[in-house]
């Protein structure tokens, strides 16, 4: 039986690293992934999936209005579609989580959604939202913080200072953001000497 999954960490966890590992193992035997991404992640390019170790994987984007039913519908015509993989799910919308949900339970199709939870406010984006609701199975990718505690949060740099507000999405890498265990968010520590 098919199931959606989700995926969840803060970034530099290797989530990009496992959906491109996952997509390898399908298509070594011979299946076939329709592999997703929102177009507003843009960092290394449009429709691409990039890895922080390099690794990189082409995909299909994912508009605000895409219907990912209809868009799999099409696709599965070309060739049989075994599994969807979608990297940085957080930036979906509620209808993309509900039709991810129609091609599990309607078409018998399992999907495995990659993305944060929380923002650097620590508040869920939409899409993170609507997969802790939908998911089937809800996995942690772990990671760790610069004192080696567990990293759950994610604390946006501006100027090289913490800062708590702005808007939600503000597409950046490592230059802009940095994984904290909660202690370290809380005081507002990014380093040992920060």
């Amino acid at each position: 039986m098919a199931q959606l999954y989700y995926r969840y960490s803060t970034m530099n966890a290797g989530k990009s690293i496992e959906l491109i590992k996952v997509a390898y193992n399908y298509e070594e035997r011979g299946k076939h992934v329709l592999t997703l991404v929102p177009a507003v992640d843009d960092r290394f390019g449009t429709g691409v999936i990039t890895s922080r170790i390099g690794l990189q994987r082409e995909a299909m984007l994912v508009q605000d209005d895409t219907n990912i039913l209809e868009l799999f519908m099409r696709e599965n015509e070309k060739n049989k579609i075994d599994c969807v993989l979608i990297d940085e799910c957080q930036f979906l919308k509620k209808h993309h989580v509900q039709e991810l949900v129609e091609i599990v339970d309607s078409l018998e199709v399992p999907v495995l959604a990659y993305g944060l939870k929380n923002d650097f406010r620590n508040e869920l984006f939409e899409g993170s939202y609507y997969m802790l609701i939908y998911a089937d199975k809800i996995e942690e990718i772990k990671t760790i913080c610069w004192c080696g505690r567990k990293a759950t949060m994610v604390a946006r740099v501006v100027d090289g200072k913490f800062v708590k507000q702005g808007e939600q999405v503000v597409i950046g890498g490592n230059d802009m953001y940095v994984t904290l265990c909660r202690k370290h968010y809380n005081d507002g520590r990014l380093g040992p000497d920060k």
